[in-house]
C-alpha cells in the first residue's frame, strides 16, 4: 500500500514526533510512505523521517511560506503534482491549519480514503461548521488524540480498536505513543521497571528531589508560571532543584524572574535536546511539571511517566484523559502558581503518595505503547483503503 502523510512543517514538536510514530509504523507495516511537508522544516526532522524510511518531499526547500491566495495556489500545485505522481491509497492529513484547505484541495481533485487527524482540541477553533462539513462529507475518517478532544469536536467519542467497523464516514479516538523502542526510558542507567525503579526506597530524601520541564519555552505551555511555582515549593523546601529543557521565545523572560525571585543557582538551563537525549535528562528528575494553557494530549506526560516520573500538570485540553488525577499525577487549577506549588510540595512530604504515584503511573503508560499504536494504524490504513 502507498500512503501519502501530509504535514505543514516538519519542526521540533509534538505533531512532528507523533507523526514520525505514524511513518514508523507503517513502515513496520510494510507499506511505503511519502510525506509531503508544505512549508518550514528542519535539516534533523527531515533526516529522522528519512531514517525513518519514509521519502520526504518539501514543497517549500528553503522552507518559506507564502501568503494570503498565494497559499491556496501553492498546495494546489504541489498537491496535484504529488497526487499525481504517487498515486496514493491512502493520504492522511495532519492538524487541521491549513490542513482543512488541504483536504477541500484533495477532495476537489477526487483523492479518495482521506484520514485526518487533529492534534488540538476543539477549544482552539470558533466555528465548527467546517471541521463537521469536512468528517461528513470529505474523509473517510477523522481522528483526535484523545477521547475529550474527540468529544469536544463531535459530542460523542469511541476509542478505536481492531474490532472497530468502518462507516462510510467515521470519527474515532487514537491515543498518541511512546516512541519506538523507547517505552521505558532510563534511571540511574538502568531500564525502568517495577522493581529497578525502587519505588519502596527505605530513605526518602526530599534534597534529592529535582522538579523539571521538558517544553518548549512559551506561553501557551505555561513557562512563565514555572519559575514563580518553583520560588513557592522553595519556601518549605530550600534544597529542591529545577531542570529546564528547551527553549523559545520565554527564556529571557523566565531568566528575569529567576533572578527577581533569587533562585538563580537552583536551576540547570539545559537548553533544547534531541528526541533521543531526552531519557537522560528524564532520569534526573523526580516531578514533571506541564502546567500549559493548552495541550492536545502530552507527550511529555506519558515520556515522563515511563521514565518513573510524578506529572504534576493543568486541568486542561487532554492532560486529564493522560494525568489521571490522584492516581498517576496530580493535577492543578490551569494558571494557578499557588495550587501547582501545594500539588508540588505534597508529593515532595509525603513518601507514600509520591511512590505509589509513580508506581501507577508505569502500570498506567502500558497503554500508550508503540507496538499497540503500530497495530491500530495499521488495521485502520486496511480497512480505509478498502
Amino acid at each position: 500500500m502507498k500512503a501519502l502523510i501530509c504535514i505543514p512543517c516538519l519542526l521540533t514538536g509534538g505533531t512532528e514526533i507523533q507523526t514520525l510514530n505514524t511513518v514508523q509504523a507503517l513502515v513496520q507495516g510494510g507499506h511505503g510512505v511519502t510525506v509531503a511537508c508544505y512549508f518550514e522544516h528542519t535539516p534533523d526532522m527531515v533526516a529522522r523521517y528519512r531514517k525513518a524510511g519514509a521519502n520526504v518531499v518539501l514543497f517549500s526547500p528553503d522552507g518559506t511560506r507564502p501568503t494570503g491566495f498565494r497559499t491556496i495556489i501553492f498546495l494546489y500545485r504541489h498537491l496535484r503534482r504529488i497526487v499525481k505522481q504517487l498515486r496514493p491509497n491512502v493520504t492522511h492529513v495532519q492538524y487541521m491549519a491549513p490542513g482543512a484547505t488541504v483536504i477541500l484541495l484533495l477532495w476537489f481533485m477526487g483523492v479518495k480514503n482521506i484520514i485526518t487527524t487533529a492534534h488540538t482540541a476543539a477549544d482552539i477553533y470558533k466555528d465548527l461548521r467546517l471541521i463537521h462539513f469536512i468528517q461528513r462529507h470529505c474523509v473517510r475518517a477523522f481522528t483526535c488524540i484523545t477521547e475529550l478532544a474527540e468529544k469536544s469536536f463531535f459530542g460523542t467519542s469511541q476509542l478505536y480498536t481492531p474490532e472497530t467497523k468502518l462507516k462510510k464516514r467515521n470519527h474515532f479516538t487514537i491515543h498518541n505513543c511512546l516512541t519506538r523502542n523507547e517505552e521505558r526510558g532510563t534511571r540511574n542507567g538502568q531500564k525502568p521497571c517495577l522493581s529497578s525503579l525502587n519505588v519502596n526506597r527505605s530513605t526518602f530524601n526530599v534534597q534529592r528531589f529535582t522538579l523539571g520541564v521538558v517544553s518548549r519555552l512559551e506561553t501557551i505551555k505555561g513557562m512563565d508560571l514555572v519559575v514563580p511555582a518553583f520560588a513557592e515549593v522553595l519556601k518549605q523546601h530550600p534544597d529542591t532543584r529545577l531542570v529546564v529543557v528547551g527553549d523559545g521565545s520565554l527564556r529571557s523572560a523566565m531568566e528575569q524572574q529567576v533572578i527577581e525571585l533569587r533562585c538563580n543557582d537552583k536551576i540547570t538551563w539545559a537548553g533544547r535536546q534531541p528526541q533521543e537525549e531526552l531519557n537522560k535528562w528524564y532520569s534526573q528528575m523526580d516531578i514533571v511539571l506541564m502546567p500549559s494553557r493548552s495541550e492536545g494530549f502530552g507527550l511529555t506526560a506519558i515520556e515522563a511517566m515511563a521514565n518513573g516520573c510524578v506529572v504534576v500538570a493543568s486541568n486542561i485540553g487532554g492532560l486529564p484523559e493522560v494525568v489521571h488525577d490522584k492516581i498517576c499525577g496530580l493535577l492543578h487549577r490551569s494558571e494557578d502558581t499557588t495550587d501547582m506549588a501545594d500539588k508540588i510540595s505534597s508529593l515532595i512530604s509525603n513518601e507514600a503518595t509520591y511512590n505509589q504515584l509513580r508506581t501507577q503511573s508505569l502500570h498506567e503508560v502500558e497503554k500508550y505503547s508503540f507496538e499497540r499504536y503500530a497495530e491500530l494504524i495499521n488495521d485502520m490504513y486496511e480497512k480505509c483503503k478498502v
